[in-house]
Formats: C-alpha cells, structure tokens, sequence
C-alpha cells in the first residue's frame, strides 16, 4: 500500500508530501521483549547483610512465619492445609449472576513435564501437566482505579473491566525488600516470589486472601495458556529461521550457514524491516488458545491441558484463565467467581468422559 508521510520537526505537514512504498514482511520486530524492569517497578530482593541474628532466633522467626501466613510452597509439593484457615468467604457468592460475558479471574501454574493419555476409541492425546502452587488473592481493583482513564468526570469511557493480583508460591520475607512486602499486607498472606494481575468483570471480584487451586476449572472446559517461549539468546539464520544453508562443497567458502542474499540492492539500498536475519531468539510472550482440560488432580493441583507446545522450559511459569475463543468459551456457569468448597484430596482424579481410565479394563471378552 502507498501511503503519503509528511513530516517537519516531528509534526505532520500538509502541503507537499513525499510518496514511499512501506513494506513490513513480519511482526517480530514490532514486539520485541522488555529485558529490564521499567522504572516503576519496585525492588524485589534486598541486598544481603548480616543482620547478626543466630541460627536458633533465625529457626524460631521461620515457625512464626509459618504459624501466622502457613508453610511456604515449593514447585512440586503438596499445597499447605494451613492456607485452607486464611479463606474468605465473600457473602455476595449466591447473589451474583454469570454470563457468558463475564470474564473471570485466571491463575498462576507451572510446567512440570508432558504425559501421554488415551481416549477411550484408542486414539493417542499429548499432553502438558500445569501445577497451581500457592495461589492467593492479593488486590482487587475497580474499574474507576485500573482503567485507562482514572478521571470519572471526563468524557471518555471508563474500562469495563477490574483487576485482580494473583500471587504464587510463598517466600521467606526476610529476603524481600519493605515496599514489595508493602503489597501482601491488606492480603494476609506470606509475601509471594511471583504476582500477576487479570483482567475480570466487576462481578468477578474476589476477596483479597481468598486461595486459588485446580477446582477454579472443570474437566473439558478450554483455557488459554500465556508464557514466556525459552531463551536461546542470539542465533544464526539456520536455527532461528529454519534456513537450509550453502552447500557444504564446490566453492563455497566459509559461507556454509549464512543467510546469503538478502536483496538490499535495486530500487532502495537498504534492508526491508522485518527480513530474516540473525538476532535474539525466544524470550517472547506467546498465548496458545483453546486447550481442552483432559485430567485435574485435586491433590498435588496439577492439569492435564492438550498439546505438547505450552510455550517455556519445563518448570517456567504460565498464566492460566478461560479462553477468549468465541467457539470454546463457556456455556454452562463455572465455579463463580471462583470455587470457595474445600478440595477432597482422598478422591481420584477428575478425567474427561471421553478419556480412558489406566485402572479401567482395556479387553473385555464376551462368552458365545
């Protein structure tokens, strides 16, 4: 397309305009990464100094830690029963009303691995276990203080939707500076090693402290699953881009996994943006949406969600909410705003109804 750019000391001109051909082959380079905290980001670790506290005063500070916020949780532990007592029931759970407009508020997972599983017919489903470790509710804002536009009097329309901070896997705070722990004081959780927030409707507000586990979901629901793809820094044309390569004989020299040509020459002696050529690859956030729910372990809150191509390394953290998808979303109302019960942890695992069971029989023979 022949787009008309004027420009004069950064403003727009209206009398003549040079003509240009703009020519974008990819987005990657539109959405880099940000590799460092911006400026408002607050401090999250401390600088390490002795505090001259002994190993029997540092035993009993970690017991009044655990007594008050419950024992911290690793990646592949069971989730704490002391967390069950920081619950906060909101008392407007029956008055609320779902809809399929309502978006609800997501969680914080990690990757453990990739399990195979089978239907019932014999068909093969690849999938990728999530593990929820530890997630509480931190905040909740309105939409008057997260919009875009936090003026109520101005003309322009104030965002529809609130924001909840979601934090994962607790941590000793005595390694954590004052203004992070400033965060978790309204929630009266331990301070958290990773927070996030979610877009939800206002009718989706939970309360700050309330816990988060596997029955958020139900089995055969879809979800999209958000991460950060693996770093593997800078690379050359051969890995990043899939390119083939030169011959590895008959006169080529030194040029066997170049990326050759790029065709800067003709009209315009320059390189096109967005050309293939070497640079940083991975350290992207990606989504990938619609993943049906397979299997649910209440015990260790672990999922079976499909595909193999959850992006991260194994043990990275992803974020977990209900698909956008208009074709998967939800019919039926899910657990709203979240699921309040106690989780029986005795009970087996939750599969889907189209999924074969390992304890199940596979051969059933039938007498004549």
């Amino acid at each position: 397309m022949i787009q008309g750019i004027c420009f004069q000391l950064g403003r727009l001109r209206l009398g003549s305009c040079v003509v240009s051909s703009v020519q974008v082959r990819e987005k990657g380079h539109l959405s880099r990464p940000r590799l460092r905290n911006p400026y408002w980001n607050l401090r999250k670790q401390r600088t390490n100094t002795e505090d001259l506290v002994t190993t029997e005063n540092k035993q009993f500070i970690n017991e009044l830690a655990c007594e008050r916020y419950g024992t911290p949780a690793l990646s592949k532990s069971i989730q704490s029963q002391e967390n069950k007592l920081i619950q906060t029931n909101d008392p407007e759970d029956g008055i609320r009303s779902w809809t399929e407009q309502t978006r609800r508020c997501g969680v914080i997972a990690r990757k453990i691995g990739q399990y195979p599983l089978w239907l019932k017919n014999g068909k093969k489903v690849r999938t990728t276990l999530l593990q929820i470790a530890d997630n509480h509710v931190i905040k909740y804002m309105p939409p008057e203080e997260c919009g875009p536009n936090k003026n109520p009097s101005s003309e322009h329309k104030l965002n529809k939707y609130g924001c909840i901070l979601v934090g994962a896997e607790s941590t000793n705070p005595t390694m954590l500076t004052k203004e992070y722990c400033e965060i978790f004081r309204g929630a009266g959780v331990a301070p958290k090693k990773n927070i996030m927030r979610f877009m939800v409707s206002p009718q989706g507000a939970i309360a700050p402290g309330t816990p988060l586990n596997v029955g958020h979901f139900r089995v055969g629901e879809y979800v999209d699953v958000r991460g950060k793809t693996v770093d593997h820094g800078f690379q050359g044309v051969v890995k990043r881009h899939g390119f083939k390569g030169m011959p590895a004989s008959h006169g080529v020299t030194k040029t066997h996994r170049r990326a050759g040509n790029i065709g800067g020459g003709g009209e315009k002696g320059r390189v096109w943006p967005g050309t293939k050529m070497p640079g940083h690859m991975g350290n992207r956030w990606r989504v990938l949406k619609g993943l049906r729910i397979w299997r649910t372990n209440a015990k260790y809150n672990v999922m079976w969600v499909q595909g193999s191509a959850v992006p991260g390394p194994t043990g990275g953290l992803v974020y977990i909410y209900d698909t956008l998808l208009p074709l998967r979303k939800l019919k039926e109302a899910p657990p709203f705003p979240t699921f309040y019960d106690e989780v029986d942890t005795t009970s087996e695992d939750s599969w889907y109804e189209q999924m074969h069971k390992f304890k199940d029989e596979t051969i059933v023979y039938k007498s004549d």
